[in-house]
C-alpha cells in the first residue's frame, strides 16, 4: 500500500531527524543521493496523479497549479517535476541511474527537458550518451551541452525557443525616497554578454586605495560607461543637442560658501557641493541671472576647461595620472588641482588628468593632489602636510 509505505518513510524521516549527532555520520553526498532518489518518487508520483486527473477533480484547469497549491511549490518546480516523470517512464536507464545515486536530480532534469523540447524529434536522443554526459560533467557543462544537442537536432525549435526568451528582455529604473536608483531588469544572451563584458573591465580594483566591495565596483562601472558614452558624443542626439544632465545651483553654492542650499541635478534629488564641485571640473557653464524668481538674463554657454587647453591636457597626461591607474585618455576628465568653484584657473599647470573614480576620490573623498615640478602627488585624507613658513623679506636659515 502506498499510504504504508508513506507511513514508514515519514517515521524513517522522524527518527533521523531526532538521532543523535554524529560527525563521523556527516556525509553530503548520501544524503544528497538519498534525496534526488525521493526526488525521483515525488515526480512519479505527480505523474500519476496527473494523468488520474485529480486536478480537474479539485478544480483546477492544470496539474501544475494543483501540485503547486498542495504541495506548498512554485508553478514552475511543479511542472518541472511533471516533466521528469513523464520522460522518466520510457528513458528507463536514466530513471534507473537517479535511483541508484550515480546522477543527480538536476541532472536528470537537463535530459527530461531536453527530450520534451525535442517533441517529434525525440527519436535523435541518445539516452546512452546524454546519460554519459551526465555522469562526467557538472550540471552547468551538461546544460550547455543539451543546448548543443537541441540546436543540432532542432535548428528551428531552438530559434523558435531563443525569441521566445528575447521578448522576455525588460530594464526598470526608478528613483528611490533617498536619491539612488533601483535597476532591475533581464537582458537577452547577447546585450548581456556584451553589458557584463564592459562592466566587467571597468570594475576592477584600483589598488591598494581601493576600498569598494565588487558590488560597488560594478555599480560604479555602469555610471561611468553611460558618463563616458555622453562625453564621448557618440549618442543620438536628443532635441539637436548632445544628451546631457543639468545641474543648477547658485554662485554663493558654486564657491562653497556656508549656508547655501545645494545643488539641483535633473532627473535627481539635490546633491552635495563636493560633487558640484567634481561636475564643475569640466563642464559647459551656462550663467543665468533671475529677479523675483523670473529670468532675466542668459549668458553664452561656456566650458570651464577650453577645446586647445584639453588637447594639450590629453597630450601631456595621456590617461589618468593616478599612481597605478591604467585608465586611457578618453576615459578619464581633467581635475582642477586649485578646484575652478574656488577660482582655480582652467590652464594646463592646473590640471590633471583623473579617471572616475579617482576623480570622485579627490573631491567626495579627501585625497589631495599636490603637483611637484612636472610630477603630481596624491595624498591620502589622513596625511597631513607640515609646510615651514617665514616673514616678509626674511631668507631660509643657513
Amino acid at each position: 500500500m502506498i499510504t504504508s509505505a508513506l507511513s514508514t518513510l515519514e517515521g524513517a524521516v522522524s527518527d533521523f531527524n531526532h538521532r543523535d549527532l554524529d560527525p563521523s555520520d556527516d556525509d553530503p553526498k548520501r544524503m544528497r543521493a538519498v534525496i534526488d532518489a525521493l526526488e525521483l518518487e515525488f515526480a512519479s508520483m505527480v505523474r500519476r496523479t496527473q494523468q488520474r486527473g485529480e486536478h480537474l477533480v479539485c478544480g483546477n484547469i492544470t496539474a501544475a497549479s494543483w501540485i503547486a497549491r498542495t504541495c506548498g511549490m512554485s508553478v514552475t518546480s511543479a511542472a518541472d517535476r511533471l516533466c521528469v516523470g513523464e520522460q522518466l517512464e520510457s528513458l528507463t536507464k536514466v530513471a534507473t541511474a537517479l535511483a541508484s545515486g550515480e546522477v543527480g536530480y538536476q541532472s536528470v532534469t537537463a535530459l527530461c527537458h531536453l527530450r520534451e523540447q525535442l517533441g517529434e524529434k525525440g527519436r535523435l536522443f541518445d539516452e546512452e550518451e546524454m546519460l554519459g554526459f551526465a555522469r562526467e560533467y557538472s550540471v552547468s557543462e551538461l546544460r550547455k551541452i543539451c543546448n548543443y544537442a537541441r540546436h543540432v537536432a532542432d535548428p528551428d525549435g531552438f530559434f523558435n525557443d531563443a525569441e521566445e526568451c528575447f521578448r522576455r528582455r525588460r530594464l526598470h529604473i526608478s528613483q528611490m525616497s533617498d536619491g539612488l536608483y533601483a535597476v532591475d531588469g533581464v537582458l537577452d544572451p547577447v546585450a548581456g554578454a556584451a553589458f557584463k563584458t564592459a562592466v566587467d573591465v571597468l570594475a576592477k580594483p584600483k589598488g591598494p586605495e581601493d576600498e569598494r566591495t565588487p558590488k560597488q565596483r560594478r555599480a560604479d562601472a555602469v555610471g561611468e560607461l553611460a558618463l563616458h558614452a555622453m562625453e564621448q558624443g557618440t549618442l543620438p542626439r536628443r532635441h539637436s543637442v548632445k544628451p546631457h544632465i543639468n545641474l543648477t545651483m547658485t554662485l554663493e553654492g558654486l564657491k562653497g560658501e556656508l549656508g547655501v542650499p545645494p545643488a539641483d541635478l535633473e532627473l535627481s534629488l539635490p546633491i552635495s557641493t563636493r560633487t558640484a564641485e567634481r561636475i564643475a571640473c569640466d563642464c559647459t557653464m551656462s550663467r543665468v541671472l533671475m529677479a523675483d524668481s523670473m529670468v532675466i538674463d542668459v549668458g553664452r554657454a561656456t566650458r570651464t576647461v577650453s577645446a586647445p587647453t584639453m588637447r594639450a591636457l590629453r597630450v601631456r597626461d595621456k590617461g589618468c595620472r593616478f599612481p597605478g591607474c591604467d585608465r586611457q585618455v578618453n576615459w578619464s576628465s581633467p581635475h582642477h588641482i586649485i578646484y575652478w568653484s574656488r577660482g582655480g584657473p582652467g590652464k594646463l599647470p592646473n590640471l590633471v588628468l583623473l579617471c572616475y573614480f579617482h576623480h570622485r576620490l579627490v573631491h567626495e573623498g579627501g585625497w589631495q593632489v599636490i603637483k611637484s615640478g612636472r610630477e603630481f602627488r596624491f595624498l591620502p585624507p589622513d596625511r597631513v602636510v607640515m609646510r615651514r613658513a617665514r616673514g616678509p623679506g626674511m631668507r631660509w636659515a643657513a
